[in-house]
């Protein structure tokens, strides 16, 4: 490992390049599923009460980048206009600050989204990427006046998905302590076989094909994906805005014994997870307010190692999420018990089947070689403006287990969602009794999210709650005026 201070920093902040100390010269051909991302990068923050070390945690991580070399490597661009990463070593930067503010009070009633980008990210240009000597990964460490650290990393998605995203930090806090961990499995050739069976049909990909698009993805005309491009911007300045929310334990238990009750005598089982699914979809419903006969999807996103296991192993890194889209119209979204609802929820998820993902991935590898790859986008974010809500459930992930040998973070967080009717639902800490409740952060055009801080509206989020234990709905508009 190599950690060299950059020139002209001093001062309050300085920057190093982490490097593992060995470069394999590997070149890894990034999957069809990492080219459907594209080469943004996603942000997380950790909140930590005690300080942590800049020192031990640069020598940490050069260590785990052994393990992890795509991280320490180089977009490349292929010759057909596929995408790889060359494990050249050429390190991840990681930035340590000072601040001259103690650490504030985060946590669901006072979320960090409205300076996170400005004070706990060291960037990089996701479209200075490929060919350039831009990093895939970066870490900023900021300390806080009179203890406490912020601990901001992001990672370019085109490498890894959420659920590896948090293996590497997850690897890095054991190397930090001395402990083991897995070692991870970067062949993209699992994906490319589950393409290469005679199982694997293809189809046009057309919204309304039945065959290996489905559903799930289509081909976009010329000039939609720009345009689709175009309303994300307009969300990200300003259209849209994060409201956040916390369901603790009891809460939940209160809501599965709800949704439970509807269903006896059906032989039908929900998780906590279904419920709570079934009851932001069926309040988000409520609050859209669309014409009865109006078509009401759920874009489930799911990592698909866990119902594709024979074909594709746990230890993968990388991309592999797809996702369904039960549907119903407005008026039964509306007059649905939470119990039927969340057993569509289930049954949404059960759709997913290694049959489904070979043919989805032929697709995707169909269109890659035809040329028409870019114009392909999940059909569940062409509908984020109108008809889906999209949910991504992150709540088995450890964002609360990240030690780094001063204890665990106090509060995890992330950058305002762009797309409106996005749902992102976390775990919660273990301190202070909330182990098993959920943070959910929900993206909202402004119009809504300001309809959310009526008392009414609380209460339909949290009509399961008992009295007094209710948390706000927390928006980006209310945290400004503060």
């Amino acid at each position: 490992m190599t950690a060299s201070r950059t020139a002209g920093e001093s001062g309050a902040k300085r920057s190093f390049t982490v490097r593992a100390g060995e470069a394999s010269g590997d070149r890894i051909r990034l999957s069809v599923y990492d080219l459907l991302i594209g080469t943004v990068y996603t942000p997380r923050v950790f909140f930590y009460r005690e300080t942590l070390d800049g020192e031990a945690l640069r020598a940490s991580l050069g260590r785990t980048l052994r393990n992890f070399p795509i991280l320490s490597g180089r977009m490349k661009r292929d010759p057909d206009g596929g995408l790889s990463v060359l494990c050249d070593d050429s390190g991840v930067r990681f930035v340590e600050a000072r601040s001259s503010e103690p650490m504030p009070d985060y946590g669901p009633r006072h979320t960090a989204k409205k300076v996170l980008e400005q004070r706990y990210l060291s960037h990089a240009m996701p479209f200075w990427v490929v060919d350039r000597d831009t990093p895939l990964f970066t870490v900023k460490l900021t300390h806080m006046k009179d203890g406490g650290s912020i601990l901001g990393v992001t990672m370019n998605h085109a490498v890894a998905d959420g659920s590896s995203y948090m293996s590497f930090l997850e690897s890095w806090s054991n190397e930090h302590r001395g402990l083991g961990y897995p070692k991870p499995n970067h062949d993209r050739g699992i994906i490319e076989a589950l393409g290469a069976t005679d199982d694997a049909a293809t189809g046009d990909g057309g919204a309304g094909d039945g065959g290996a698009g489905g559903a799930h993805l289509t081909v976009t005309e010329r000039g939609q994906t720009s345009a689709f491009m175009g309303r994300i911007l307009l969300g990200r300045f300003g259209k849209t805005t994060t409201v956040t929310t916390r369901f603790t334990a009891a809460e939940l238990a209160a809501m599965k014994d709800a949704a439970m009750s509807d269903l006896a005598g059906t032989e039908r089982w929900v998780s906590t997870n279904d419920a709570l699914t079934a009851h932001l979809w069926k309040v988000l419903g409520e609050l859209r307010d669309r014409p009865d006969a109006s078509e009401e999807r759920l874009g489930l996103i799911a990592d698909f190692r866990s119902f594709a296991s024979e074909a594709v192993p746990n230890d993968y890194w990388g991309n592999a999420v797809s996702n369904t889209r039960p549907g119903m119209t407005a008026a039964e979204l509306r007059s649905r018990s939470l119990g039927d609802i969340a057993a569509a929820v289930r049954s949404g998820y059960a759709e997913n089947s290694e049959k489904r993902i070979r043919e989805e991935t032929a697709f995707l590898q169909a269109e890659h070689e035809a040329g028409r790859f870019k114009r392909v986008i999940p059909t569940m974010a062409l509908g984020a403006f109108d008809s889906t809500i999209a949910l991504n459930n992150w709540s088995k992930l450890p964002f609360y287990e990240i030690d780094f040998g001063q204890g665990a973070p106090f509060w995890y967080d992330f950058s305002p969602i762009p797309i409106p009717w996005t749902v992102h639902i976390a775990p919660t800490p273990a301190t202070d009794g909330q182990k098993g409740g959920r943070d959910v952060h929900i993206a909202l055009p402004r119009t809504h999210a300001r309809a959310l801080q009526e008392p009414s509206w609380v209460g339909r989020f949290h009509r399961y709650a008992e009295s007094g234990e209710t948390f706000p709905l927390t928006s980006l508009a209310a945290e400004a005026k503060r």
